[in-house]
């Protein structure tokens, strides 16, 4: 009987990305609204960022994980200037998908929180996919 390797994540894996809001990342630069302060996309793609970078260490040759679902909730305004912190916890693990548990924070006030699902693919046939002429 062949050993399977052992899973390269587990509950637990933790990261963290900080931004510094710039006017390129407000609601009016990125379409999301009409005030001068983080737009929610950014908040995402800040979140997203923190997800990618606790798998970044132990991530398999060949693979790369993809953003399959997201429950966010922008709670506060950030304006240009502040710094926010996303932090992501991977809190599940099933087979192929990652669900991550993901927090963003400006000083002691909590900006965003939700979660964020991936799933573990073998890049080069993922992209080959995307790419195909229908």
């Amino acid at each position: 009987m062949q050993e399977q390797p052992d899973p390269p994540f587990s509950p637990g894996l933790t990261a963290r990305v900080e931004l510094t809001v710039t006017d390129a990342d407000t609601a009016q630069a990125v379409g999301s609204g009409d005030v001068p302060v983080l737009g929610t996309p950014r908040v995402l793609a800040l979140a997203e960022a923190a997800t990618v970078a606790a798998t970044a260490t132990r991530m398999p040759p060949g693979r790369t994980t993809v953003g399959s679902r997201v429950e966010l909730e922008h709670r506060a305004a950030t304006p240009v200037g502040r710094t926010v912190v996303a932090q992501a916890r991977l809190g599940e693990v099933d087979g192929r998908r990652l669900v991550f548990e993901v927090t963003v924070t400006d000083g002691d006030e909590t900006v965003a929180h939700g979660r964020v699902e991936r799933v573990l693919v073998d890049r080069q046939r993922f992209v080959e996919r995307a790419v195909r002429v229908p």
